[in-house]
């Protein structure tokens, strides 16, 4: 279908698309017989994304003043209107996503149930955008855009007051429009003939080749009429797919020089062709080029650092190809894309491949995808220098779970203690959410259960070895407690002294008991519920309801039997208000503080509400929740 423009200007990002944009506008003004729900899919590189940029940016109040509205189809400029809430999911797990949306629109919930709650009772109708669902997740294999999908989207789409644009990859596209309500959602699928744009691909490979727009002088660009006939020739070629334009126009500027305009078999027609037809005219082996690319196609996150690339394609190769890599810049330039360094600490240029849709096809390429990420696997561990995590490249330590989860290996590597303290959460969680808990061991399961508080608080790097050696005594791990003091080389705000699960808990409180052999023994002095094993049983005459206390060692544990309670010497307030900390309390948290400078010398926090907590004249807190108690020995900031 020739996507028409009746005598408008295209749209200047789109440069074209109208029948699609016309779809958009009437989705985002509510026109009648418009579906609440639009669905946009179609092929790895038709340009989805793209379009729904541009359409934005007629929503956007900043944007708008930019764009020539006047000139446009006035059917598919939507009047001027508050922006759509947009959620980009790229990286992001469902509960991310969901924290996204309140925001938003303010909501006070955080749980995902609540928030669609919250959703229904706003006072109008509100639009919300989710682009690229292929992206979603920190970890590529982990079927993370299928769980939004499922998670998110689905009651989203759900709630009348909620006008939702999504665009989604086919086969998931097709399941989810599947399942609602007749006349709820409309499906495009841009590579149809009646929303596909010939036209605008024509348009597009013009663009590329005009040197006005920053292409090079060269005969077939200088001139428009054999600018325009290339252009043409390109479009034909590429079927519906704008990224096989900008490939193939990329690899014609790259070396024009070998370049015949006239020839039209030297122009691609799929991502595979552009990848080969390149190769083929700088006089390179095609699978030479898919060797330098697989390691892109195999990687985590926003790109490898450019030296662990370098290092991974001579893993992949079996030998050393540094000198191939320094010389690949031609080679691998229309496939590949630049950043620079993140947040993440990590040093150098990031490189990454220009699409999602250029992965797919090296990977379909590979002979044996395990094997290949058990190969990238054992590079990344030998990279780590002396086995400390604490010197390895950021990309290692945060991603390497995610190439060994593919590789089927996460399991083995799931046993280092610095992998745990030092590896993002978000993304190491992601990658062992997706092993079966009965494939994980204890320390993996220790922490899986301790993520959520790392990820939700986002906890700094001595506090997330804090959280982590806490949970380990909790677990009867104390040797991984250990390992974490030793060998890790951190200050961490406290030591975890012991752990007593035991439910019901109802107060706490630090005292002594006389040692007729030596000084008085300190004790935590536990309120339970009677029967509790080792307790005491208390018996108040006015009480309704019978308790006991368990006497326990504060700092080496153990019960300590039947001690009488009335030999137990607890703190006086006056000896309380003279020691050098003091203790503060909210409902999942615990902080001391030192009593002269008020500095935080430490801040316990709690997946579960605190329900008792106190601190000896000697900096031993002991605090309990629903699940039991433990003592920690606060460390005292130098």
């Amino acid at each position: 279908m020739v996507d028409a423009t009746d005598g408008y200007a295209p749209h200047p990002y789109i440069g074209g698309r109208t029948a699609v944009l016309r779809a958009l506008a009437a989705w985002r003004m509510a026109w009648p017989g418009a579906a609440r729900v639009l669905v946009l899919t179609g092929d790895p590189g038709s340009g989805v994304s793209h379009l729904i940029t541009g359409f934005l940016m007629l929503c956007d109040p900043d944007y708008r003043r930019r764009l020539p509205l006047d000139d446009l189809d006035p059917s598919t400029v939507p009047p001027a209107m508050p922006a759509p809430a947009v959620l980009g999911p790229t990286g992001l797990t469902d509960a991310q996503v969901v924290s996204l949306l309140a925001g938003h629109f303010g909501l006070e919930a955080d749980d995902a149930a609540d928030v669609f709650a919250e959703l229904t009772t706003l006072p109008g109708p509100v639009s919300v955008v989710v682009p690229d669902v292929d992206r979603a997740g920190p970890v590529r294999t982990a079927a993370d855009p299928d769980r939004l999908a499922r998670e998110v989207l689905k009651p989203l789409a759900s709630i009348e007051a909620v006008s939702l644009l999504i665009e989604m990859p086919r086969g998931l596209a097709e399941e989810f429009a599947a399942g609602l309500p007749a006349g709820t959602v409309q499906l495009i699928d841009v590579d149809a003939p009646e929303w596909a744009d010939p036209q605008g691909l024509v348009r597009q490979a013009e663009a590329l080749l005009n040197p006005r727009l920053g292409a090079p002088e060269v005969p077939f660009t200088d001139h428009a009429s054999t600018r325009r006939s290339l252009a043409e020739a390109i479009g034909r070629q590429a079927g519906t797919s704008p990224l096989i334009v900008q490939l193939a126009v990329q690899s014609i500027l790259t070396r024009p020089d070998t370049f015949d305009p006239y020839d039209e078999t030297l122009l691609p027609s799929s991502i595979g062709q552009a990848l080969d037809l390149h190769a083929d005219r700088l006089g390179a082996d095609p699978q030479t080029l898919r060797h330098l690319l697989a390691p892109l196609a195999l990687a985590e996150g926003e790109g490898l650092p450019v030296d662990v690339w370098g290092q991974l394609v001579s893993a992949l190769a079996g030998s050393d190809m540094s000198g191939v890599v320094a010389g690949s810049g031609a080679l691998t330039g229309p496939f590949v894309e630049s950043s620079q360094p993140t947040e993440d600490g990590g040093t150098g240029t990031r490189l990454r491949l220009l699409h999602p849709a250029i992965g797919h096809e090296i990977r379909a390429g590979l002979s044996n995808v395990r094997a290949a990420q058990t190969q990238i696997a054992m590079s990344l561990l030998e990279a780590v220098p002396e086995q400390d995590w604490s010197k390895a490249d950021p990309y290692v330590s945060d991603h390497i779970a995610g190439h060994t989860l593919e590789a089927g290996l996460l399991p083995q590597l799931l046993t280092d203690p610095g992998l745990f303290v030092h590896a993002d959460p978000v993304p190491l969680r992601a990658a062992i959410e997706a092993v079966p808990v009965g494939e994980l061991g204890a320390p993996a399961r220790t922490y899986l259960r301790t993520a959520p508080l790392l990820t939700r608080t986002r906890a700094p790097l001595a506090l997330r070895a804090a959280l982590l050696e806490t949970a380990f005594v909790e677990d009867g791990l104390p040797e991984y407690a250990d390992a974490i003091h030793r060998r890790l080389g951190l200050a961490l705000p406290w030591q975890t002294l012991w752990s007593l699960p035991v439910a019901g808990i109802s107060a706490v409180s630090v005292g002594s008991v006389p040692n007729p052999e030596g000084p008085a023994t300190p004790v935590a002095v536990l309120g339970v519920p009677e029967g509790t094993p080792g307790a005491q049983p208390v018996f108040e005459p006015d009480a309704s309801v019978r308790s006991a206390v368990l006497v326990h060692g504060l700092v080496q544990p153990g019960h300590l039997g039947n001690p009488d309670r009335g030999q137990i010497s607890l703190p006086s307030d006056e000896q309380r208000a003279t020691t050098a900390l003091e203790l503060s309390r909210g409902a999942d948290y615990l902080r001391v503080r030192d009593r002269t400078t008020q500095e935080v010398v430490a801040t316990l926090i709690s997946d579960t509400p605190f329900v008792a907590a106190d601190l000896s004249p000697d900096g031993i807190l002991v605090a309990a929740t629903e699940r039991g108690a433990k003592s920690l020995r606060i460390r005292r900031a130098t």
